[in-house]
């Protein structure tokens, strides 16, 4: 019995989970998004197998609908389905970054007799829109179901066997639990991010060589300070809550390094950071919250086309490649290029390809 997947909002997250899900067998994938555009543009780049033009009548026959649309478009679209004419067992579920608003809505689709799962697949790529969609997007990434403590066991279970063509890892925890601690590992950086930028744009009015000097660790540090800002706009509002907890937690922090400074301990300074270094080093390299890249920094001689010759070696095999940049300065890091992948298989080809054709030093951090 062929299983019908409705997936509404087909950018990057959408158009990947669509991807990803062709593959499961007796399995009809449908695509709906409000862009005419991004409608084409499903249909040329074989997204879903089949796109709809009337979202409503389409769900009529699905057996899950999955939201592929921010926080705030979910919240509407969920309204709009209390009214629809759905499957008796049909499964609802979402790709939401915060789950929060999103349960208390669900509560409302409970009352109706519909069952909702909360989703959230915590994978991402510096691109968007659904030209960046590929199948392999939430390999090995942790995707996470949100659902209510008293839900039907076999729905989620229906759900995971759907979700396991994404080849993600799978767990469940509660909405709360998963706010959290997406404010720690991402949505609290991202303001830390943006707060050093905020402080670096100050500094540099009174001392204007200061941003010629921002190279190195410092880009690193505040990537992700260029984030979509109203992306992220929504997600610290939907999440402030936690994140006034995390804040709060971090003001403190600051007032505990401020304490070992103005003790002038050398012993107690090597300590903390010695700490923070065996800490990071021991997070996980393979999976990680929303974005994660392979990195491979190869240590390269300068003379004028080293950098097209090494990206020309890759191309003749096929390997993709997501960033490259050239670091700026050496200062804790191993190389000068820094190339990233989509997946540790890639890197480890690219490895093997630069290690044919060239005697570079390679290290991956």
């Amino acid at each position: 019995m062929t299983r019908n997947v409705l997936i509404i909002g087909l950018g990057l997250i959408g158009g990947s989970l669509a991807l990803a899900l062709q593959k499961a067998p007796e399995t009809k994938v449908y695509g709906y998004d409000l862009s005419e555009k991004t409608r084409e543009l499903a249909k040329t780049l074989n997204i879903v197998h089949e796109v709809v033009e009337d979202v409503e009548e389409a769900a009529k026959k699905a057996d899950f609908i999955i939201f592929g649309t921010p926080v705030n478009a979910t919240l509407q679209w969920m309204d709009e389905l209390k009214n629809w004419s759905l499957k008796k067992n049909a499964i609802i579920s979402d790709t939401g970054s915060t789950k929060g608003l999103i349960m208390e809505k669900a509560l409302e689709l409970r009352e109706k007799g519909l069952t909702f799962i909360g989703g959230h697949p915590m994978a991402g790529s510096h691109k968007s829109g659904i030209t960046a969609a590929k199948p392999y997007l939430f390999e090995n990434a942790y995707y996470i179901l949100t659902p209510f403590d008293d839900e039907d066991g076999n729905k989620i279970i229906a759900l995971k066997e759907l979700l396991k063509y994404t080849l993600a890892k799978i767990v469940k925890i509660n909405a709360e639990e998963h706010d959290h601690m997406t404010a720690v590992v991402s949505h609290f950086p991202h303001i830390v991010a943006a707060s050093l930028v905020h402080q670096l744009d100050e500094e540099n009015k009174k001392f204007p060589m200061t941003s010629m000097l921002a190279a190195g660790g410092f880009r690193d540090i505040t990537r992700i300070a260029s984030s979509n800002p109203m992306i992220w706009r929504d997600i610290t509002l939907q999440n402030r809550k936690e994140l006034i907890g995390q804040m709060d937690a971090w003001i403190e922090e600051m007032q505990r390094v401020k304490k070992i400074l103005m003790e002038n301990d050398d012993e107690s300074i090597e300590e903390y950071f010695k700490k923070a270094k065996d800490v990071r080093d021991a997070l996980p390299i393979t999976t990680g919250a929303f974005y994660s890249t392979y990195d491979l920094y190869v240590d390269i001689p300068d003379y004028p086309g080293v950098i097209s010759e090494i990206t020309g070696y890759l191309a003749e095999e096929n390997i993709s490649i997501t960033n490259i940049r050239v670091v700026e300065t050496r200062e804790d890091v191993f190389g000068i290029l820094v190339i990233s992948f989509q997946t540790e298989k890639d890197r480890e080809k690219a490895m093997n390809c630069i290690r044919t054709h060239t005697n570079f030093e390679m290290h991956v951090s």
